[in-house]
């Protein structure tokens, strides 16, 4: 039975509780438990597996409470146990990746997605993905299709390509042309472009796993037209350039343009191979940012293939896009490999939707939300934070201060590593320094366990939320009473706002 505390417990919440604790006797069985008529709705809404599955966690987490003597009794009167049980259900069905307000300054975020799809690309999605589709019909004859086919003429269009084919991720793309074009044999890379990306992907390892045997030359710093002449032997089977999108080499350096590299392959009787990484399909300078390199100029100059992302500075899905020669392109597209990394309709229709929007050059700032937020006008995004910053300020006193300031923002995910975007945004600083990381180090947990995510950068002992992503304000500004009325419960109400959410990191500059 249940039994008077003398002394107040706290709880496995932080929280103190008076007066009457409850036993594991005290506990109602899995049975009872859904019997009650919140219970019952519950299985009538959810089915009886989910709801069951809830309830036997629901109570072995409570016994484990009630042994050590921390459970009260007001936690298992019927309205606690139904309301926890409906909690606890809905938790189970919350999804794990939700939206998120990136105000990082970081525009394509790794870590929260990069590109962000265009409005045609989920209106096709929708489309093509709610009922059956064309993936592998040719609905003029009738037989077979193939999935390719969907983009490839797109592709050659926008790039200038003799042919094309696409596979899951740009990783997927290198690894394939390297299998396809150098199993077995040499492929020759300049020693300062042995580049290491994202999870510790290294150019050395994709040549191991591709079957291929790296052939270095160079300096790290120099490479000459007569490193890759000298390299060039009986095995070699590929020279491939690949573009440093991820760090920069400056001063005494020098380095072999794909034009020489393609006269001394071509000379040779081999092919060349240039992966651009994030690789762009038009003149990012005409709209006010630094060049990036394009799969149009490289095929221009000579090169056999191409390959590039999808999912970066193109603005679409995740996608290894490969351009080049038909014969090349045949050779890869025929590998065995290419079925296990072939793109699935989900990805290939956002693709196809995506490209199309490059058809219209003169609509394409507008239409690409990736490229609208990389050419946005500072003077905009300022006005945005004069106009956010008395009211953040408001929610945010007496404990912190909150000032619009310009700020430095970046493209990311490897594009364009040492430029900078100019930006603006808030700077919340603690209104006390002592103790001014902890409380940092709240407010971007508040943040973040908002219902729509909050996700800013701490630099300089503040917190950036850098407004450059920040199209719509509204749903930031809807949110600011709960911010405030977490920071006034303290680090534990904050987390409890966020209960209901799955966990996300704070995001600083990388």
């Amino acid at each position: 039975m249940t039994e008077r505390a003398s002394v107040r417990t706290p709880s496995t919440e932080g929280s103190v509780v008076d007066g009457v604790k409850a036993g594991p006797q005290d506990l109602p069985s899995t049975d009872r438990l859904l019997r009650s008529a919140r219970a019952r709705a519950l299985v009538a809404e959810h089915g009886h597996t989910l709801v069951a599955h809830e309830a036997r966690a629901l109570l072995d987490a409570l016994r484990v409470r009630a042994v050590a003597g921390t459970l009260s009794a007001a936690e298992i009167d019927a309205d606690a146990l139904a309301a926890a049980l409906a909690g606890g259900v809905d938790a189970r069905l919350a999804p794990r990746m939700r939206r998120v307000l990136n105000l990082t300054g970081t525009v394509i975020h790794t870590n929260l997605g990069r590109a962000v799809l265009a409005d045609a690309a989920l209106g096709h999605l929708l489309t093509t993905m709610a009922a059956p589709n064309n993936l592998e019909y040719d609905l003029a004859s009738g037989g077979r299709g193939e999935r390719d086919s969907l983009v490839e003429e797109l592709l050659c269009t926008l790039t200038g390509a003799e042919a094309a084919t696409v596979v899951n991720n740009n990783a997927a793309a290198v690894l394939l042309t390297i299998a396809a074009l150098a199993q077995g044999r040499e492929v020759v890379v300049s020693r300062g472009e042995l580049v290491e990306i994202g999870g510790a992907f290294r150019m050395p390892d994709v040549m191991a796993a591709a079957g291929a045997t790296l052939v270095e030359v160079g300096t790290t710093n120099r490479t000459h037209a007569r490193d890759y002449e000298r390299a060039i032997g009986e095995r070699t089977a590929l020279l491939m350039k690949v573009h440093t999108s991820n760090y920069a080499l400056q001063g005494f350096t020098a380095a072999v343009e794909e034009a020489e590299l393609a006269r001394i392959a071509h000379a040779h009787g081999l092919p060349v191979a240039s992966d651009l990484g994030s690789g762009a399909l038009v003149d990012l300078a005409a709209h006010g940012l630094p060049r990036e390199p394009l799969p149009q100029d490289k095929l221009a100059a000579g090169c056999d293939v191409v390959t590039f992302s999808g999912d970066k500075l193109l603005g679409g899905p995740q996608a290894g896009l490969i351009v080049g020669s038909r014969s090349a392109i045949a050779r890869i597209r025929g590998f065995p490999m290419k079925r296990a990394l072939r793109m699935s309709k989900l990805p290939l229709a956002a693709l196809e939707a995506t490209l199309r929007l490059y058809l219209r050059p003169e609509r394409l700032a507008r239409d690409l939300p990736t490229l609208r937020l990389l050419a946005r006008p500072v003077e905009q995004i300022r006005a945005l934070a004069g106009r956010l910053a008395p009211a953040v300020a408001q929610a945010l006193a007496p404990r912190y201060t909150v000032e619009a300031a310009a700020m430095q923002g970046q493209i990311g995910s490897g594009s364009l590593p040492v430029e900078r975007l100019a930006s603006a945004g808030l700077a919340i600083a603690p209104a006390q320094r002592k103790g001014g990381g902890r409380a940092l180090d709240e407010l971007a947990s508040a943040l973040r366990a908002l219902p729509l995510a909050v996700i800013g950068r701490i630099a300089d002992e503040r917190l950036l939320l850098d407004l450059r992503c920040l199209e719509d304000a509204q749903p930031f500004v809807e949110q600011l009473p709960a911010l405030a009325a977490a920071l006034r419960r303290g680090p534990e109400g904050g987390a409890r706002v966020g209960a209901r959410a799955a966990a996300s990191t704070t995001a600083r500059r990388r």
